[in-house]
Formats: structure tokens, C-alpha cells, sequence
């Protein structure tokens, strides 16, 4: 029987998940994408290039592999031909190995306009979203107005689910948010200028993803941004506006469950953020300078610097619980390699809270007031970069990842000691 693997983040997102995709689709037939937009910026590095993706799964980079996006997706068709031309440009063949689902709902100028437009109406309590649309084109799936991509098949359906939708958003535009309306025909010119080449990539996902399972091949799931993002189970407000968590694996591509049968979870040595929100092990220090210096945590798709921190173990064993993780994957420990010592964060407490360890919020305002209670670990203060073999690591080194995986309660299956795909040790490859 094949093996079908998620790949979810367990932080706030950039995680490094593009990378780890990238790496064990050696063993995958298939990738697929299943929640987000082009909100999402996966990060890869092979023989010193680097590219970034947005929409299509990481495993694109890997020859043979077949790439699906999901019905949980909301897909920019402007945003989808322009990075399917960058990579076709660069020489990586896409539109053979790429598949969308027919149900994705559309992401349209207009939901990037009245995302921008909110934003800048919230002021100082603004969430921090790309402004790419994301948001409001979830809402309207939820609402049952979205225009799907199958929709494209009837320009004519086309055109008045377009126009309706452009009618009911531009009345908010100017009469709430005071801004200015969009031109339906200038929005339909743009969407019928590259529908014709990504018509042909339409698919019944769910189908083709039974059929491939009943074959024995085997199916990687990427997830996009972070737990700690999930409409549901994150920093809320401070959230996208999916599920970011393993179980929409099943919901975002018509794939069972009962069908899933390793989940790893993905985490920064360290903790960031990009955006608002609340951040319990934030630093404001010269450490949290040298951590963004080093780690050049920048975000790939907005380009905002990522606020720096240290681990939080609390958040991570919830993430764990939340996913029903299998094994960690732990990136990006060669970005602590100079520090002389390390603090991880183990405990909670409220202000005034005299009795003990504090749950995790669900809310902002409650998890902004935590007050992050810490081990002090002594740091190695030698080069991990590249390291390939768990036994070549620093016993310091060696120390900080025994603690982490105690305290959540499972193994560190992999370990990422640098942005190339062969800078890793595979402890335990999860396809195995």
C-alpha cells in the first residue's frame, strides 16, 4: 500500500515548508495544494538558485512529479499565469504536470481592492494581510457567491456571475471605504486574456487523487502559512482566512482522512512573525537583530521583515496536538549556530496568575498578555551549516533538540541545517 504524507506548518508560517516539500517528493508521485492563495510563499534553494512560489506546489521542481491544487485553494488566475510564465521562462515544464480543481473559487482585482480598502479603514488595529484578496474571496465561497474556476467554461456565465459579484463589491467599495469602483470590462478583459491557457489544467482533482491512491502511488499534501494562522485555532483575529491545519488536507482536495497516514509538522529553531499580532517571545534586542540578520527573514512574498523570537514550546505542543503530528521537522538550527546561550519558552502565565502555567489563548487580546516563562540552554557556538549526519552536530546541539522533542512528545524526524535541498539530515524519511 502507498503512503500519503501532510506537510503543515506549526507556527505562524515561513516555516520553510517549501524546502522539506521540495526534498521528500523524491519518494512522492504526486503534491498536492490544498488550502491559501497566492498569500503564501514557499522558498526554495537547488544548486545556489533560489525560487519562490506562490501557487503551485513545491513539488513542480522535481521532474515526474504530477502537481494539484486543491478545491480549498482561492486561485488568482492573473497571479497563476504569471508564475506558471517565471517558471516556464527559467526552463521547469509546468502545464504537462499541473492540475487545478474546477471548484476553486476565483480571486478577482476586486477582492484585492476591498482587501487593500479594509486595511487601510482599520488604522492602527489593521491585521497585516498581503492585500492579495484572500480574505474577501473566502468570504464570498462561504457566502455562495463565489465565481469558480469552472465557471470559465461558459464565458457568457461568466460574464453576469462577474458582473453581479462586481456589483454588490463596488457598492461597498464607494459607499462604505470610500474608494474607487473597478470596471467590470476592464476585470473580464483581464481574466479572458489568460483563460484560455489555464482552462486546459482544470481537473477533477478528487477524482484524480482516488485514482492515483487506488494505484498505489504515493501523495504528498503542502499546506500553506502556519497553525498559529488558522481561522480557527490561531491568534484570532490575527489569522488568514482558512484552515491551515492538517485536517483540511482532506476537506481542501476531496481525499479521505482515513487515507493520511503521516503528518509532519514543521518548525523554526526559532519563532517569527510577519505582520500584527500578538508574539510572546518577540525580541527588541540586539539577539532578535542577529537571528533576522542571519536567518534573512524577510517575508517571501510581501518583503516585510519577520518580527524574531525565541522557540515557544507551549504554542508548538499545541500545534502538535491540533495536527495530530507524526514528526517534526525542525529547520533552520544553523541560524542559532554564534549564539553563547539559548532560552526556550515552556510555560505561560497571566498577569497577577500566582497558581501556575497559563492554557493557550484563543484570542488575541488574551494571548498578547501572556507572560512567556523560559529555560536558559547553553548555545554550541560552532557551525551547523550543512551538516548532513546527526552525529556530526554539536553535543550542545544535540541537547537543544532533545528538549524540544520531550516536551511535545514526539520524534524530530528531520533536521534542516541550511537553505540548499542537500543541507539536511533525514533521521526518519517520512514516506518510509
Amino acid at each position: 500500500m502507498s503512503k500519503n504524507v501532510v506537510i503543515i506548518g506549526t507556527q505562524w508560517g515561513d516555516e520553510g515548508k517549501g524546502k522539506i516539500v521540495d526534498l521528500i517528493t523524491d519518494r512522492a508521485d504526486a503534491v498536492v495544494r490544498f488550502q491559501g492563495g497566492h498569500n503564501a510563499g514557499h522558498t526554495l534553494v537547488i544548486n545556489d538558485h533560489k525560487t519562490v512560489l506562490h501557487l503551485i506546489p513545491s513539488g513542480i521542481l522535481r521532474d515526474n512529479v504530477t502537481c494539484f491544487i486543491g478545491n480549498g485553494v482561492v486561485l488568482s488566475p492573473l497571479a497563476l499565469f504569471a508564475e506558471i510564465k517565471k517558471l516556464e521562462e527559467s526552463g521547469v515544464e509546468v502545464k504537462s504536470r499541473l492540475r487545478i480543481s474546477e471548484a476553486c473559487p476565483l480571486i478577482l482585482p476586486i477582492h484585492e481592492a476591498l482587501d487593500k480598502a479594509r486595511e487601510i479603514k482599520r488604522g492602527g488595529n489593521a491585521i497585516g494581510t498581503t492585500g492579495r484578496g484572500i480574505g474577501p474571496a473566502y468570504e464570498d465561497k462561504v457566502a455562495r457567491r463565489a465565481v469558480r474556476f469552472k465557471d470559465l467554461l461558459d464565458k457568457d456565465r461568466f460574464r453576469v456571475r462577474v458582473t453581479e459579484l462586481m456589483e454588490y463589491h463596488n457598492f461597498m467599495l464607494q459607499h462604505y471605504f470610500h474608494a474607487e469602483p473597478l470596471a467590470v470590462m476592464q476585470t473580464l478583459e483581464q481574466i479572458f486574456a489568460v483563460s484560455d491557457s489555464l482552462i486546459p489544467l482544470m481537473a477533477d482533482v478528487s477524482g484524480q487523487l482516488n485514482r492515483l491512491y487506488r494505484e498505489g502511488k504515493g501523495l504528498l499534501f503542502e499546506g500553506a502559512q502556519g497553525t498559529l494562522l488558522d481561522i480557527d485555532h490561531g491568534t484570532y483575529p490575527f489569522v488568514t482566512s482558512s484552515n491551515t491545519t492538517a485536517g483540511c488536507a482532506a476537506t481542501g482536495s476531496g481525499f479521505g482522512p482515513n487515507h493520511l497516514h503521516y503528518i509532519l509538522g514543521i518548525t523554526k529553531a526559532y519563532t517569527t512573525r510577519v505582520g500584527a499580532g500578538p508574539f510572546p517571545t518577540e525580541l527588541f534586542d540586539a539577539t532578535g537583530e542577529h537571528i533576522a540578520k542571519i536567518g534573512h527573514e524577510v517575508g517571501s512574498t510581501t518583503g516585510r521583515p519577520r518580527r524574531c523570537g525565541w522557540l515557544d514550546l507551549v504554542a508548538l505542543k499545541r500545534a502538535v496536538e491540533i495536527n495530530g503530528v507524526t514528526g517534526l521537522c525542525v529547520t533552520k538550527l544553523d541560524v542559532l549556530d554564534a549564539l553563547p546561550k539559548l532560552q526556550l519558552c515552556t510555560d505561560y502565565r497571566m498577569p497577577n496568575d500566582h497558581q501556575g502555567a497559563a492554557g493557550l489563548p484563543s484570542h488575541s487580546d488574551d494571548y498578547a498578555q501572556v507572560l512567556p516563562q523560559y529555560m536558559q540552554v547553553e548555545g554550541w557556538e560552532c557551525a551547523t551549516l550543512g551538516v548532513k549526519r546527526y552525529q556530526d552536530l554539536p553535543p550542545a546541539a544535540k541537547a537543544y533538540l532533545k528538549i524540544i522533542q520531550s516536551y511535545v512528545g514526539i520524534p524530530i524526524d528531520i533536521i534542516s541545517t541550511g537553505p540548499e535541498r542537500s543541507e539536511t539530515i533525514v533521521v526518519r524519511h517520512p514516506f518510509d
